[in-house]
C-alpha cells in the first residue's frame, strides 16, 4: 500500500481513482507563508531541471538522508553531465532553484562548476549593461515628484471598518505598502498580484478612498464592459455612506449620458470614474487625477499603455491583476516595479477540480446534468461567434431540460445586458459564450466549467476564466476540452499541462512564471538577454541582475556569499512529521530563506500550525538557517562546531571582527576563547560541555549577541 495524493482518470478503460487530497483538500493550501515569497514558484520537484548557483544545470532525483560525523541531515541528489551525483545539503538549499526558462536545457553541465562558472561570468558581463539601464530608470522614477497624500485620518478608519469580511494578512500587508508609497512624495507604479476572488478589489478601494480624502481623483479603468459595470456597482456599494460621487463611463451609457458625466468629471464632481478603454479617449478631461486604478493590464494594449503613460504623467498608479503578463512579471522581479502579493485564499473557499479531456457530446450531457442536479449553472466557453449559435442549439438538443442562454461580445450592449441579468438571477441553466467572461462575470452558483478548443487559449486566459467558477464553498469543476483527432502543438500541450498542475489557491503567480517560461520576457529584456536567461535559468538570471544593480549601488552583495557549515547536530524533516514530499521540498525552500529573527519566529509558528508540535529535529534545522544568517550578516564564512570546539572563520580582512557586539560576545565567552587576526581572522571555542547540542546553543548565542548593531527588520 501506498498514499496516493491525487487521482486520475483512464477513459478507455472506465476506471476513475480517488486520491487523498479529491476527498481531503491540503491543508497546506491555507497557509499563506508557503506562497507568499516572491519566488515559491522556484521550489524543485523530482524531475525538474535545477541551476545550483555553483555546479549549474542538472536534474533533481529527490531527497536522501546520509549520516555523517556532523550528525543526520537531509541532502537533495542533483544529477550532472555523465551520470554524477551532487548531494546539496539542505542548508545550502538557497544555492538551487528550478530551472525556469522558455526552453527545456540543451545539455547537463559537469559536476564542478569549472564549465557553468565561465558562462555565469560571460553572462554577469552582459548583465552590468542591463543593470546600468534599470539605475537609470530607477534615478528617473526616483527624480519624479509624486502628490503625498494625506495619512490616515479618522473617516478612513470608519471606511475600512465598514468592510463586511475580515481582512487576510496578505491584504492588510498590501494595503499598508500601498499607503506607504501614496504618502511619500515618490510616484506610485505598483502591481498587486492576487487569485480572482482574493480580495484585491478591496485593496484598491482603501487605496481610492485615501485618495479622495485628499481631494484627488480616482480612474478605474477595466478591459471590458461588464467588469466595469461590476466595479462601478462595487464601488456604489462601498461608498454610498461617506459621500463620495462615483460614475462609470462605457458602451452602456448614451451619448447623453456621456456627456453629462464628462463635464461633472471636467468639474471635479466626481470622485471616482470607473471605465473601459473609453477613459483613455481625448475628450475626457479630469479636474485633479491622482491615483489610476488598471484592473488586468495584460486586457490592455501597447497604444492603450502608451497612452495611460502620457495620461498619468506624475500620477500614482495600481495595477491589479490575477496572472501579470510575462514583461510585467519581470518589471516587478527586477524592482522596475514595487509588488504585492495576495495569496490568502477566502477561508470557506475549495479549489477547483481541474480536468483536461477529449471533448464529447457525452462528456458535456454528463457534466452539465450534473451541475444542474444540484441547482447549479454552467458556463460553456465556445469562443467562435460565426457558429456559437448552431452550437448552442446542439447543447440545447443534448439536454433539453436545461434553459440554454448565448453570449458574445458582438451583441449590442443592452442585449447583452439582459442575458446577463438573466444568467444572474437563476433564469437560465447554461450559458454559452466566447471569454467575454474571462473578465468580470462573478455568480457563487455557477461551479461548473467547460471550454471548447482549450488548446487555442493561452495560459493566463485559461486561469483568468477557471477563476469564473468555485466562488462560493462549493465543489467547482473545470472541463478543457480538446477535439479527439487533433494533434497537440508541444506548447499547447505545455499551457493544458499547467493548467491541470496548478489547481491549488494562490497559483496565478506561478501560473505567470510558467506562461514567462513558455512565452519568453517580453521586449525588456530581448533577444540578447533572452538568450543569457537560457543558459543560467530566469531565477539565477534574476539574482545576477539584483547582485549587479547592488553593486553599481555600492551595498554589499549578502547573495554572492555563502557559509559552509559543519555542526554536529541531526537537523531533518522526518517523513512521520510531513509525509508528502513536495510539502517537505516546500518547506525546506523557505527555511532557506530565514534572514532574521522575525521570519523565524513565523515560520515556526505557521509549520507548526500546519503539521503538529515540532520535533526537536526540525527546530535544529531551522536554528542552522538562522545561525548561517547570522554569520553571513558579519563576514563569517565558516563554521566548525562540535562538543568540544567551535571555530569561525571571518572573510579576508574583515572589519567585522573590530566590531564592538563581536568584542560583547568575546567578552562573555573570554575564558574560553582564542582569536587570530591573521589574513583570514578566527575565532575558536573551546565550550566545555558535554553535548553537541549544548555546544551549538553557544553558537547561537555568540552569533546573536555579535549581530545586535545591525538593524532589526
Amino acid at each position: 500500500p501506498f498514499e496516493l495524493t491525487t487521482g486520475f482518470v483512464l477513459p478507455t478503460r472506465k476506471v476513475v481513482v480517488v486520491g487523498t487530497y479529491d476527498l481531503f483538500p491540503k491543508k497546506l493550501q491555507n497557509s499563506h507563508i508557503l506562497a507568499s515569497r516572491k519566488d515559491v514558484f522556484s521550489v524543485p520537484k523530482v524531475g525538474d531541471y535545477v541551476v545550483h548557483a555553483i555546479h549549474g544545470i542538472g536534474i533533481c532525483e529527490g531527497v536522501t538522508k546520509l549520516t555523517g560525523n556532523f550528525g543526520t541531515k537531509d541532502y537533495i541528489i542533483v544529477s550532472y553531465k555523465d551520470n554524477d551525483k551532487l548531494y546539496v545539503p539542505i542548508d545550502q538549499m538557497d544555492l538551487l532553484d528550478r530551472f525556469s526558462g522558455a526552453e527545456t536545457p540543451k545539455k547537463l553541465s559537469k559536476i564542478g562548476g569549472v564549465e557553468f562558472g565561465a558562462i555565469k561570468e560571460k553572462v554577469k558581463k552582459k548583465i552590468k549593461q542591463m543593470a546600468f539601464d534599470l539605475l537609470k530608470l530607477y534615478a528617473e522614477r526616483e527624480s519624479k515628484k509624486g502628490y503625498a497624500f494625506k495619512p490616515d485620518d479618522e473617516l478612513q478608519l470608519e471606511f475600512e471598518n465598514s468592510f463586511p469580511h475580515t481582512e487576510t494578512e496578505d491584504q492588510l500587508k498590501a494595503i499598508s505598502e500601498i499607503k506607504k508609497d501614496m504618502e511619500s512624495s515618490k510616484v506610485m507604479d505598483r502591481l498587486v498580484c492576487g487569485d480572482v476572488g482574493f480580495g484585491k478589489t478591496e485593496v484598491a478601494l482603501r487605496a481610492a478612498f485615501k485618495a479622495v480624502l485628499s481631494g484627488k481623483q480616482v480612474a478605474f479603468l477595466a478591459p471590458t464592459t461588464i467588469l466595469s459595470e461590476q466595479h462601478f456597482n462595487t464601488c456604489e456599494a462601498r461608498f454610498k455612506n461617506f459621500g463620495v460621487n462615483v460614475e462609470v463611463l462605457n458602451r452602456f451609457k448614451t451619448p447623453k449620458e456621456q456627456k453629462e458625466i464628462l463635464f461633472k468629471l471636467k468639474t471635479g464632481e466626481v470622485n471616482v470614474i470607473c471605465g473601459t478603454h473609453r477613459l483613455l479617449s481625448k475628450d475626457v478631461v479630469f479636474n485633479d487625477l491622482g491615483l489610476v486604478i488598471l484592473d488586468e493590464e495584460q486586457k490592455f494594449g501597447v497604444e492603450d499603455k502608451e497612452k495611460i503613460k502620457i495620461n498619468k504623467n506624475n500620477i500614482d498608479v495600481l495595477t491589479l491583476s490575477a496572472t501579470p503578463i510575462p514583461r510585467t512579471l519581470h518589471m516587478s522581479l527586477s524592482g522596475i516595479r514595487d509588488v504585492s502579493i495576495i495569496s490568502t485564499p477566502p477561508n470557506d473557499r475549495l479549489p477547483v477540480q481541474t480536468y483536461v479531456t477529449e471533448y464529447s457530446e457525452a462528456l458535456a450531457k454528463d457534466v452539465i446534468e450534473k451541475e444542474l442536479s444540484r441547482g447549479g449553472q454552467v458556463f460553456f466557453v465556445y469562443n467562435k461567434v460565426e457558429s456559437i449559435y448552431g452550437f448552442a442549439s446542439k447543447i440545447q438538443k443534448l439536454v433539453p431540460n436545461a434553459r440554454v442562454v448565448v453570449g458574445h461580445g458582438q451583441l449590442p450592449g443592452n442585449e447583452l445586458e439582459e442575458i446577463i441579468y438573466k444568467f444572474y438571477n437563476k433564469l437560465a441553466d447554461v450559458m454559452i459564450c466566447t471569454t467575454i467572461i474571462e473578465n468580470g462575470i462573478d455568480l457563487a452558483n455557477a461551479n461548473t466549467l467547460i471550454v471548447y478548443d482549450s488548446d487555442r487559449f493561452g495560459l493566463s486566459q485559461l486561469y483568468q476564466i477557471r477563476g469564473r467558477v468555485g466562488r462560493s464553498n462549493r465543489m467547482a469543476y473545470a472541463y478543457f476540452t480538446f477535439k479527439s483527432d487533433k494533434s497537440l502543438s508541444e506548447e499547447s500541450f505545455k499551457r493544458l499541462e499547467a493548467i491541470a498542475e496548478f489547481t491549488e489557491f494562490g497559483s496565478g503567480f506561478k501560473i505567470a512564471m510558467r506562461d514567462l517560461e513558455i512565452r519568453g520576457s517580453g521586449n525588456i529584456l530581448g533577444a540578447e538577454q533572452h538568450g543569457h536567461i537560457q543558459k543560467v535559468g530566469y531565477d539565477l538570471y534574476c539574482k545576477l541582475l539584483n547582485n549587479a544593480v547592488a553593486e553599481l549601488k555600492g551595498k554589499p552583495n549578502l547573495d554572492e556569499k555563502d557559509v559552509l557549515m559543519k555542526v554536529s547536530i541531526d537537523a531533518f524533516i522526518p517523513e512521520s512529521y510531513i509525509a508528502d514530499s513536495e510539502n517537505r521540498m516546500t518547506v525546506y525552500k523557505n527555511i532557506s530563506h530565514i534572514d532574521n529573527e522575525i521570519y523565524k519566529n513565523r515560520l515556526v509558528e505557521e509549520i507548526e500550525d500546519m503539521f503538529g508540535k515540532m520535533p526537536t529535529v526540525v527546530a535544529n534545522l531551522i536554528d542552522v538557517a538562522y545561525i548561517k544568517a547570522l554569520a553571513k550578516n558579519i563576514g563569517i564564512t565558516e563554521i566548525y562546531s562540535n562538543a568540544n570546539e567551535i571555530k569561525l572563520i571571518f572573510e579576508e580582512k574583515s572589519k567585522a571582527i573590530a566590531s564592538e557586539p563581536l568584542a560583547n560576545a568575546l567578552y562573555k565567552y573570554a575564558s574560553i576563547s582564542v582569536l587570530n587576526l591573521g589574513t583570514m581572522p578566527t575565532i575558536t571555542f573551546k565550550p566545555n560541555v558535554a553535548k553537541n547540542s549544548q555546544s551549538f546553543e553557544i553558537l547561537k548565542d555568540f552569533l546573536i549577541i555579535a549581530n545586535q548593531n545591525k538593524k532589526k527588520n
